[in-house]
């Protein structure tokens, strides 16, 4: 697992910022927690990558065996994702401005559909036989289009959020709420069409979201809420195993969610 946040000084400084005026709002504010879960529709991902070393092709058929791929050569496919699940939990304060502020820790899982429109140095390679992505490999009799459309992996999320809110007031019971927030999200990939492994590994990266939604006084101290969100992370990347290269992974999901939140 490494750690790339990218600007970080930059992005560790906004973080540290939010959370000093979270700590800093607990005196004069009204504190809660809350439990959320939900729908986690990720985001399709073109992956995208390159070679880190010259590699040389087995027997692809149509891409004759022995093609030497020199690095640096771009290569890539996209991702589909079926929806999984969402949960999250915060502690937070909320002030008599309408302001809101919280730290929260969530989790989204989606498992793969499908892999499809694999390419290597610009070109499709979907019809070559699967041989082609392995070292001395004689024809295999299926395709790369194949082996990989059968899906298979996974993507998870563990994400440390720091959140701000403002509650809009419609005089009763029912509200809106709108906010942002900034943190760090560990994400998990495994990519293994037809069980071959191609990446299985983690890290960690700066993550924001976007939501917006409605809140219901069920009592003074207990609030029902449902909700949009848009969650991000920069691009992942991570070492692909079954042949040297690199390949960057789009992370973005939209999430759809409903929770309690209960103030003292």
């Amino acid at each position: 697992m490494s750690f790339k946040f990218g600007k970080p000084a930059l992005k560790a400084g906004l973080t540290a910022s939010a959370l000093a005026l979270v700590l800093g709002a607990g005196a004069s504010a009204q504190q809660y927690v809350s439990a959320s879960a939900g729908f986690n529709f990720q985001r399709d991902s073109a992956n995208s990558g390159s070679f880190t070393q010259d590699f040389t092709t087995g027997d692809g058929v149509a891409v004759p065996a022995g093609t030497v791929l020199p690095s640096g050569t771009p290569l890539g496919w996209s991702t589909e994702f079926d929806t999984g699940a969402f949960v999250s939990a915060a502690y937070g304060w909320r002030l008599q401005s309408g302001l809101r502020m919280e730290a929260e820790i969530g989790y989204s899982s989606s498992d793969v559909d499908t892999h499809t429109d694999v390419s290597a140095g610009g070109n499709p390679i979907g019809g070559a036989d699967a041989a082609v992505l392995i070292t001395g490999s004689p024809a295999l009799g299926v395709t790369v289009a194949d082996l990989v459309a059968d899906g298979r992996g996974v993507i998870r999320n563990t994400s440390f959020m720091i959140n701000a809110y403002y509650d809009f007031d419609l005089q009763g019971p029912l509200g809106l709420y709108a906010g942002a927030g900034i943190g760090a999200s560990n994400v998990k990939v495994r990519y293994n069409p037809s069980d071959v492994d191609i990446i299985n590994d983690s890290e960690t990266v700066f993550a924001y979201q976007l939501m917006a939604g409605a809140s219901y006084d069920v009592s003074d101290r207990v609030q029902l809420f449902g909700g949009y969100r848009y969650r991000a992370t920069q691009d992942v990347d991570f070492n692909v195993n079954l042949f040297p290269a690199t390949l960057d992974v789009e992370n973005q999901s939209n999430i759809l969610e409903v929770g309690l939140r209960f103030y003292f």
